[in-house]
């Protein structure tokens, strides 16, 4: 990984935790307070309705929803990889169990009736698991 990689995912990593939740309520909090003189009438910078926090909240959005979107990327990238890996181990199975399955002598429409059976039958299994929910 690239160091702006590690950055993005450090970055979206803290945004999605409560902590970061935690840091900007007190930091709202404590905004507010100084501004609607609860902490000193003389401390006030950003009169209601908070326009300079308006305007900081908004860039740390567009920051934000930046690393988030970069992370995404770099774990869909990762993720068609996986599948990419997956497929090809798929294929793999099916061709060495067709051999393996012909070298025995064993018919393959039985197991794909088998199989199908099997199937159908998970798939009904889920259908009222969900249904009973």
């Amino acid at each position: 990984m690239r160091v702006q990689d590690k950055v993005a995912d450090k970055v979206t990593g803290f945004a999605g935790s409560l902590n970061f939740v935690y840091l900007h309520g007190l930091w709202f909090g404590l905004w507010i307070a100084l501004n609607i003189g609860l902490i000193g009438a003389g401390v006030k910078f950003d009169s209601y309705p908070f326009s300079f926090l308006t305007l900081i909240v908004s860039l740390e959005a567009i920051f934000l929803s930046t690393f988030v979107m970069v992370s995404q990327n770099r774990h869909a990238k990762r993720d068609a990889i996986r599948a990419d890996i997956g497929f090809e181990t798929d294929v793999r199975s099916e061709m060495w169990s067709l051999h393996i399955g012909a070298a025995l002598g064993i018919d393959p429409a039985h197991v794909e009736a088998s199989v199908e059976q099997a199937i159908e039958a998970a798939r009904l299994a889920q259908e009222k698991a969900e249904s009973a929910t």
